[in-house]
């Protein structure tokens, strides 16, 4: 996987920056922030997983219609960075892209697709809604669905998207090793749908023996869908609200991720707009850019180890004082223009 994406226009590994004043706020040894920031030419991590899926589901369809088939368009819905992404990658490609957006996008956010010259069209709904209007208009024989949500029928390009996201992982591996560190002992990951968590699940559970990390899932408080499904034990839809994590505004786990979430997730948290906002202008004094969404995962990892009850949840995550941690920022500042708007909310948590 890393081959292929080394063969990109813009491939290098994006950094993995050990920050030492959150190990000492958190109480632990040494933490890693891992910056997508700068990703493949984007602010963000989600070029890894639709480049590869896109070039997987371009090259069986050709292999499907010969020769002769005609230029696809490529159909999405997106909080924002996916969406991108994939304007970025039909753009390289010389393909359209049309591009459904629920309401809660800012609109330079949205702007920033058009820019890819993707068609633009602007959903009066929920993400939820936008996924099944793209699913719609992706049923034209010209269209291709590149969704990063998977539901019964349509699994194969998610789950090819989930493979793309591997990249960040080995190369997290490699940069850990030249630290120092064999693998780390907690890993904090931004949740929207779950693709994500699905590769690192997949990732650090797939070692037959030896040490593993926790994997401590993240979520708004105001879309809930992940930790909701974990206290019930089966994947659920939750109504959302407004938060300024766009990204992770998400109602509904994807049916291809939930398994590897329920069994391999050690914790699950949501966090407010306003600890995210915090998270993101702390980063930013230390030299790591990080919007709402990527900012997401230091606000979780300071709701679960400090504050009250931190002692039996850090205990639950076999967490002490030489712990190592990776927090995973997912977008850099310019991928969420909002990152300064504040819905407060309450928080939650839970350990599961």
């Amino acid at each position: 996987m890393r081959t292929f994406h080394a063969s990109l226009p813009d491939y290098a590994p994006t950094p993995l920056t050990e920050l030492p004043s959150l190990a000492a706020e958190l109480g632990v040894g040494r933490v890693f922030v891992k910056d997508e920031s700068a990703r493949l030419g984007l602010p963000a991590f989600k070029a890894l997983g639709v480049s590869w899926a896109v070039h997987r589901a371009l090259a069986e369809r050709a292999v499907g219609l010969g020769a002769s088939s005609e230029p696809v368009t490529l159909v999405t819905a997106t909080d924002g960075n996916h969406g991108r992404a994939v304007a970025r990658t039909a753009r390289l490609l010389g393909l359209r892209a049309h591009v459904f957006v629920p309401q809660g996008v800012h609109p330079q956010a949205a702007a920033a697709i058009a820019a890819e010259q993707a068609l633009v069209t602007q959903v009066a709904g929920s993400y939820d809604t936008a996924v099944r209007q793209a699913a719609d208009a992706a049923a034209a024989p010209d269209a291709l669905l590149v969704q990063d949500t998977a539901w019964s029928g349509y699994e194969q390009i998610p789950g090819w998207i989930v493979e793309g996201y591997s990249t960040l992982f080995v190369e997290t591996d490699a940069q850990l090793a030249a630290a120092g560190i064999h693998m780390p002992d907690l890993v904090a990951v931004p949740v929207g749908v779950g693709s994500l968590a699905q590769a690192a699940v997949t990732h650090y559970r797939s070692r037959s023996a030896g040490h593993a990390p926790a994997l401590l899932s993240v979520e708004p408080t105001a879309a809930v869908c992940v930790l909701e499904s974990l206290m019930r034990d089966e994947a659920i839809s939750v109504d959302t609200g407004e938060t300024s994590m766009a990204g992770l505004n998400c109602g509904t786990p994807s049916s291809l991720a939930w398994p590897h979430l329920r069994d391999g997730l050690d914790a699950a948290i949501a966090v407010t707009d306003t600890g995210s906002a915090r998270a993101a202008r702390d980063l930013a004094v230390l030299g790591v850019s990080s919007g709402p969404c990527g900012a997401a995962s230091l606000a979780g990892a300071r709701a679960a180890l400090t504050g009250d009850g931190a002692d039996e949840r850090r205990a639950a995550l076999a967490l002490d004082s030489a712990s190592t941690l990776v927090l995973l920022s997912t977008e850099g500042a310019a991928a969420n223009p909002q990152a300064s708007t504040d819905h407060p909310t309450a928080a939650g948590a839970a350990l599961c």
